[in-house]
């Protein structure tokens, strides 16, 4: 076995390690079916309240005019599809997801599909490695997943092969910070909480764990890419984090925009 396959094997025994603690999963095919609506376990509901608020404003907001503009079904590529419930979604509007994963396990990962009633392709591989043919997609969605990336210009490129003209690319529930300086205390807090908690550091692969405007500006100029920015409403406890943060003399917190991206034709 490479190196490289060790780290791996590694990072995914100790990523299901994690994910079981918090409580994920179930034996239960309507726990998924609900998704990300509600959470039948009420084990983390707080973070399943806000996937749903986040995945509520994309469709209305971003995937209902998108449907509109192009007017067939979709080919959606979701990048960290975890247990495939965005997928499911997905599906059920009557596209045609691909679920993309390296974490296969059948609680937390690709494998839970079972549970869904429809079926859509599940393909294991990595971001930076796309099994598939030029312009094969027109949404590459990221769901709560490009922060794992440990280098985002490789990625993008990988995904600006994947798209059609007019193609967008979709970032959600990714770690914004206005400074990188910020991020990189939280990478360093998360590391120190993973070893008190669990024994071991969150870095066995390596990954950036966060974006920031700087990185954002550099990625649009180095891969002529187009932002726009969503602002979704998370309530006023999440709207007022930054103010505590400062009153608290704390870094500032992360936001959660949506990122729609399109990638500008030569």
């Amino acid at each position: 076995m490479t190196l490289e396959a060790q780290t791996r094997r590694l990072f995914l025994e100790q990523y299901r390690h994690v994910r079981y603690s918090e409580g994920r999963g179930s034996d239960d095919p309507a726990y998924y079916q609900a998704l990300p609506y509600e959470d039948l376990t009420h084990r983390n509901s707080e973070m399943w309240a806000m996937r749903a608020r986040t995945y509520k404003y994309f469709e209305r907001k971003i995937l209902a005019p998108f449907e509109k503009a192009i007017g067939k079904r979709l080919d959606i590529l979701d990048l960290g599809a975890g247990n495939a419930w965005m997928s499911y979604r997905l599906a059920l509007r009557g596209h045609r997801p691909f679920a993309l994963d390296i974490f296969s396990d059948p609680m937390d990962g690709l494998k839970a599909a079972r549970h869904y009633p429809v079926r859509f392709p599940l393909v294991e591989a990595e971001f930076n490695a796309l099994p598939f043919k030029q312009k094969s997609f027109d949404l590459a969605i990221f769901n709560a997943s490009l922060h794992y990336s440990a280098d985002y210009v490789a990625t993008l490129l990988e995904v600006r092969e994947i798209l059609r003209p007019g193609g967008l690319l979709i970032i959600l529930d990714s770690p914004i910070y206005r400074h990188p300086e910020d991020g990189g205390r939280m990478v360093a807090e998360r590391r120190h909480q993973f070893v008190r908690q669990y024994g071991f550091p969150s870095d066995v692969m390596a990954s950036i764990e966060y974006l920031d405007q700087q990185t954002l500006g550099a990625l649009a100029k180095k891969l002529s890419l187009q932002w726009t920015a969503y602002h979704p409403w998370y309530g006023w406890r999440w709207h007022v984090r930054p103010l505590k943060a400062k009153l608290q003399r704390r870094r500032s917190p992360s936001r959660f925009w949506i990122l729609a991206g399109m990638f500008q034709q030569p």
